[in-house]
């Protein structure tokens, strides 16, 4: 779905990207990997959800126009995601519900995740990731040397089906 720029929602210029979709996609998926690797459960926890910070971000930069107003306000990059794009609201919601839990674990308070809930947060970001890719036209390919590389328009064959919904799923599925 794409938007004119004279239709695009507008956000704070302060809270818009500096990088391209693509780069955010780029370091998004180095995140899942880091993620993946990672052993402690809260630091498997706060490595997913900050590559699916990086994928909201993602979706910023395509798709919301800068608008000026002070900083004096914080805003949340879930809130931002469910206004530029409402078809993601679920994966927003989902998100935003497990911040607290990233900000305690990156502070080091113990067993503030189960290794069950790192896991399925790692799922759910993968999902949301390969989702923001299809949805910007930026579709997921491994290169063989590690490299991730996102491919321009029309690189996948379908668009996966999304929401936090469908990651529950099939994460119960896996356990």
């Amino acid at each position: 779905m794409s938007t004119s720029p004279a239709q695009a929602p507008t956000v704070p210029a302060h809270v818009l990207p500096h990088r391209t979709p693509a780069q955010l996609l780029v370091v998004a998926r180095d995140g899942l990997a880091e993620a993946a690797h990672t052993r402690p459960d809260g630091l498997r926890y706060a490595a997913a959800h900050l590559a699916a910070l990086r994928a909201a971000a993602a979706v910023l930069a395509a798709r919301a126009r800068p608008a000026p107003t002070r900083r004096n306000r914080i805003t949340s990059v879930w809130v931002l995601l469910a206004t530029v794009a409402p078809e993601l609201d679920e994966w927003a919601a989902l998100f935003a519900a497990g911040a607290s839990k990233r900000a305690a674990a990156e502070a080091g308070i113990p067993r503030v995740v189960t290794a069950r809930e790192a896991d399925d947060l790692l799922r759910a970001a993968e999902q949301f990731v390969t989702v923001v890719e299809t949805a910007l036209g930026l579709a997921h390919q491994p290169a063989f040397d590690g490299l991730h590389r996102p491919l321009r328009p029309g690189g996948s064959d379908a668009a996966p089906r999304s929401g936090p919904a469908v990651a529950r799923r099939s994460g119960a599925a896996a356990a």
